[in-house]
């Protein structure tokens, strides 16, 4: 039997798996670092408190619960052996015929590691129960203060980066202020919480339309989001942010500001962009290496004189190519050439409040978070997460209230 070895159980790493797994005659084995299937489109959602962790994961070994050809291990990958096709991890060995690398990216702090301490970032469980810990102790610490000072640093929110996660997570704070949290509390009106959205280019969501643009901004200002354009950080510390000479007081800064390559990446051969990530070609393969492909957030891969960007569907259509191509060679047939087919990009800033691009169709509005809605149910593993999802967002469209409150501190 082939033995195929993917590593990461994302995007990319699950749709090739489930598509290699048909054929009986495959030994595949997945690593991974968790033991789920993470939806990362709606991690922020569980940062604030929308919904529950467990709505949006999926346990590996349940997705291929009856597919004996699958094993999955929960194990970290720290190097390889090319030469005889080995895949070494912190307690194990993988000799493979295929290799296909689908570990993503990691935060970028752009030589500014040490703001980590201070602006978490948002690519995980872990990271969402923290920050859901971080934006409801701020509102728990501000009922308690007797500072003026005090209260509006815990009440003041600052988002770095105006891409979707951004634009997503300050949306979501700003519901949260205005209705979710409005009668809580007794000494603080969160409905006066300052919410400060910053991009260092001159435009927020830069993939998007400029009439989409300009109606996302009015929206997140409809929730009291403030959104500063043009606005380099310049320090992060303890007690707030620096954006040139300007100085802001906050105790909850969150980074969304970009992604750079898995540091897996150095362990492995070819060239390599400015991100750490891999150039691969046409096919995904790494130069040299024929036998080793690298999908999604870790590839480099052009398209029409564009990079490809690190999002979901790109690395769902690199996964099912792969697996796909494996399957053709097998049978004897010669390689194709990748192609990602652009279905299109979106975003949602709040209650009825969205934006979508569909090759030449604009949405706006309470149509395309419809259309928001139906695309993330639909992508999302397991039809009891379906399930949960559409209640829980049709509970709190209907109260306006979030059931996911809780605080789980250490």
């Amino acid at each position: 039997m082939k033995k195929i070895v993917i590593i990461g159980a994302g995007f990319g790493g699950l749709n090739a798996a489930k598509i290699l797994c048909k054929n009986k005659k495959l030994n595949i084995t997945i690593i991974d670092k968790k033991n789920h299937h993470l939806f990362q489109p709606l991690l922020y959602q569980v940062a604030t408190a929308g919904l529950n962790e467990s709505d949006i994961a999926y346990p590996i070994r349940s997705i291929f619960r009856n597919k004996k050809n699958v094993t999955v291990y929960k194990e970290t990958v720290i190097d390889f052996d090319f030469n005889t096709k080995t895949v070494i991890t912190d307690s194990n060995k993988h000799s493979y015929d295929y290799l296909i690398i689908a570990c993503g990216a990691v935060e970028n702090y752009f030589g500014k590691d040490k703001w980590a301490k201070y602006a978490p970032t948002l690519k995980n469980l872990n990271h969402a129960q923290q920050l859901r810990n971080k934006i409801l102790n701020a509102f728990e610490m501000a009922e308690k203060t007797k500072d003026d000072n005090e209260k509006r640093k815990y009440l003041t929110f600052v988002v770095i980066g105006g891409g979707p996660t951004g634009v997503e997570l300050a949306g979501a704070i700003g519901e949260m202020t205005r209705f979710t949290l409005a009668k809580d509390f007794r000494n603080i009106d969160p409905r006066l919480s300052r919410i400060i959205l910053i991009e260092a280019a001159d435009k927020i969501l830069a993939t998007f339309d400029d009439k989409l643009i300009n109606k996302a901004v009015r929206n997140l200002e409809s929730l009291g989001v403030q959104v500063w354009t043009k606005s380099m950080v310049t320090d992060i510390d303890e007690k707030g942010v620096t954006i040139g000479n300007e100085r802001l007081e906050s105790a909850t800064i969150i980074w969304a500001a970009g992604i750079k390559a898995n540091p897996l990446s150095e362990k492995l051969p070819g060239n390599k962009d400015k991100m750490g990530r891999i150039i691969v070609n046409k096919d995904l393969s790494i130069e040299n290496y024929p036998d080793v492909f690298v999908v999604g957030d870790l590839a480099h891969f052009e398209q029409n004189g564009k990079i490809l960007p690190g999002i979901a569907p790109v690395a769902m259509q690199q996964g099912k190519f792969v697996a796909k191509l494996i399957l053709a060679e097998l049978k004897g047939k010669k390689r194709t050439q990748f192609k990602y087919f652009d279905k299109g990009q979106m975003a949602t800033i709040g209650r009825s409040k969205a934006i979508a691009e569909i090759k030449n169709l604009k949405l706006s509005g309470f149509i395309a978070w419809i259309t928001w809605i139906l695309v993330h149910i639909m992508y999302l593993t397991g039809f009891k997460n379906r399930i949960f999802v559409m209640l829980q967002w049709a509970w709190s469209y209907l109260t306006l209230k979030k059931g996911a409150r809780l605080i789980i501190d250490d």
